[in-house]
């Protein structure tokens, strides 16, 4: 048990570790914080440091569920839940324990924990995104149909705590997207323009 403690809490401080940030500031002079949406997410990365920053950004926060996942895999009894480990990580993401609490808003950190547990599920949740952002033209939208998406597939897996973890996630991923929602009711929310 101690063991599962220790690796909750490597877990979240693998989320916590704010790469948008790291790399606005050491390559580019630019706190994300201060610029655009002010989320430290790779949407906000692609937007304000370009692509290669932002794809740089997004890789590194989707290994950041998937180190964790597997990790678990590697580490935890069998009969303990391995996305739990990955929920961890998206968890630091958000509310990251190196600049007080804040963080991005969990949708590459869960994706990544999802390629760490079931590589095809995380292709259907990959799949539901790109669609929804093509259709939509919104990030937001996209993420949490991903995250909605996410919850249904769990259901076929007939695996009752990925239910709730999925549940939790879809909730995480969502309720960070609220501002977003107003921006579109608003009609102030960004649209992506390479799709």
């Amino acid at each position: 048990m101690i063991e599962i403690i220790l690796l909750l809490i490597v877990s979240y401080l693998i989320g916590s570790i704010p790469f948008s940030l790291i790399i606005g500031k050491f390559f580019f002079n630019k706190d994300l914080r201060r610029h655009g949406s002010g989320n430290l997410g790779a949407s906000n990365a692609f937007r304000i440091l370009g692509k290669k920053a932002g794809i740089v950004i997004l890789v590194l926060d989707l290994f950041k569920g998937t180190i964790p996942v597997l990790l678990g895999y590697w580490l935890a009894p069998e009969y303990f839940h391995v996305f739990l480990f990955g929920l961890a990580a998206a968890i630091g993401h958000v509310f990251s324990i190196f600049i007080k609490f804040q963080g991005g808003k969990a949708v590459a950190t869960s994706g990544g924990a999802v390629l760490g547990f079931n590589p095809i599920l995380f292709l259907v949740l990959l799949s539901a995104f790109l669609l929804t952002l093509k259709l939509t033209k919104y990030v937001s939208v996209a993420s949490s149909v991903a995250a909605i998406t996410f919850v249904i597939a769990s259901l076929f897996l007939q695996d009752w705590l990925m239910i709730i973890l999925s549940i939790l996630v879809a909730i995480l991923v969502i309720t960070k997207h609220i501002s977003n929602f107003k921006r579109i009711k608003a009609g102030t929310e960004h649209k992506i323009k390479f799709m």
